[in-house]
């Protein structure tokens, strides 16, 4: 997997489809571990004497760390040696997963949930950083690729972890993640370019934190893209937080592990990411907004169908998960584009509308599901989705080009 290490990063820097392939598979294990506990909680509860509540703040704790980290570590991209960055903070990963795994109390074991939701955001320092290296006719591409590899991460890690817990116990899912994120870091140290003779940015970090809400106060694209962002992601949490519920009832009564298969028929989203950079280089990111919301939208009318037909959930599932990839993609390419000297502060900050819309979709679906069904599930659903289609028919033709006005500064 070598890479070109003449010099800096990014011009000189050639990323090889190996080196590209590497960075997919350290985001996708490091965004993994937010979600292997989830089929893993009441086997937990039971090994440590956890109480319901506590049980559930395993979950809670996880995302509040993940939440922090966006804000707090990834800017520091922008201003530190990414190399070191990225490395240093999987080291530290690895160190979280081993308390996880090795947690002889709740207090420990949260504490160490805690602390691998707040390392794990290195995923979005990794997507940063594989946009930097990338040639920017190409960054769509890359960003399309190493997104696959957070996708297969998010949809797999639940059946993964399931499977291993039944084999050999819960605790042995994070040892295996502490060795295969050791493995990765030591392939990261090895690959990774050093960084070149440009000055650091020289904001302190104080300074670098208001920065990130100035960029969003300053640059409309990013809020468009980051309220896209949230509503997508809204719909894609009110789906996967809550399917288990009608698949775990009559007709189908199915098995957790069953349910976390489901995760493998999702993972085509990862599909649509790849070819979403694609169209994204090409100058067609409108249209694939568009036309990605217009699917997201239509994936709820099979999905409406759960209760009656497989069919109509495969079908939903892989429509679902196909649109909120491809909008997700196209978010991050151009709001890198804006500013590519401010790349880990604009992903990171967006991402924090990620974690919002997330958790608004888990907890409103959850709620709705027990006191109304999954019909209102799919209403909820299909007006998160309604909503980014609306708002990306009003807004189509009042945004800039990014990816253009970067073109033609570079032509200057």
């Amino acid at each position: 997997m070598p890479g070109n290490r003449e010099s800096g990063e990014g011009s000189a820097f050639v990323l090889s489809r190996g080196v590209v392939t590497l960075f997919a598979l350290a985001c996708g294990a490091a965004v993994a571990n937010v979600y292997f506990s989830q089929p893993l909680l009441v086997t937990m509860g039971h090994d440590l004497a956890m109480s319901p509540a506590l049980v559930g703040s395993v979950v809670t704790l996880t995302h509040v760390g993940y939440g922090l980290g966006l804000f707090f570590l990834v800017p520091l991209g922008d201003v530190a040696d990414r190399r070191r960055l990225i490395v240093g903070q999987l080291l530290l990963l690895v160190g979280a997963l081993a308390v996880v795994a090795a947690a002889p109390t709740a207090a420990i074991l949260l504490a160490g949930m805690a602390a691998t939701g707040l390392l794990a955001v290195v995923t979005q320092t990794l997507v940063a950083f594989a946009a930097s290296l990338a040639p920017p006719a190409g960054r769509g591409r890359v960003v399309g690729l190493v997104t696959s590899g957070v996708v297969i991460g998010i949809l797999l890690a639940r059946t993964a972890s399931g499977l291993m817990a039944d084999l050999a116990g819960w605790r042995s899912v994070y040892l295996a993640s502490a060795a295969l994120t050791a493995s990765l870091t030591l392939l990261l140290h090895r690959v990774l370019p050093r960084p070149g003779d440009a000055p650091p940015t020289t904001l302190r970090y104080g300074q670098l934190l208001r920065s990130t809400v100035t960029l969003f106060a300053r640059e409309p694209l990013l809020r468009l893209r980051a309220l896209f962002g949230l509503l997508i992601f809204a719909a894609f949490s009110t789906l996967w937080s809550s399917v288990a519920l009608p698949l775990s009832e009559a007709p189908y009564f199915w098995s957790h592990s069953a349910i976390g298969a489901l995760g493998l028929i999702g993972a085509a989203g990862a599909l649509a990411a790849t070819v979403a950079g694609r169209l994204n280089d090409r100058g067609l990111y409108r249209r694939t907004t568009g036309i990605a919301l217009a699917l997201l939208a239509a994936s709820w009318l099979p999905l409406a169908f759960t209760r009656t037909s497989l069919w109509a959930l495969v079908v939903g599932v892989i429509l679902l998960d196909l649109a909120v990839q491809a909008v997700h993609v196209t978010n991050q390419t151009l709001i890198y584009a804006l500013h590519p000297d401010a790349g880990s502060r604009l992903i990171g900050g967006y991402m924090v509308f990620y974690s919002i819309g997330s958790a608004t979709g888990a907890i409103a679906a959850t709620c709705l599901y027990t006191v109304a069904g999954w019909g209102a599930v799919c209403a909820l659903g299909a007006a998160f989705s309604c909503l980014g289609l609306a708002l990306w028919a009003f807004t189509r033709h009042s945004t800039p080009d990014p990816t253009a006005e970067v073109t033609s500064r570079s032509d200057a």
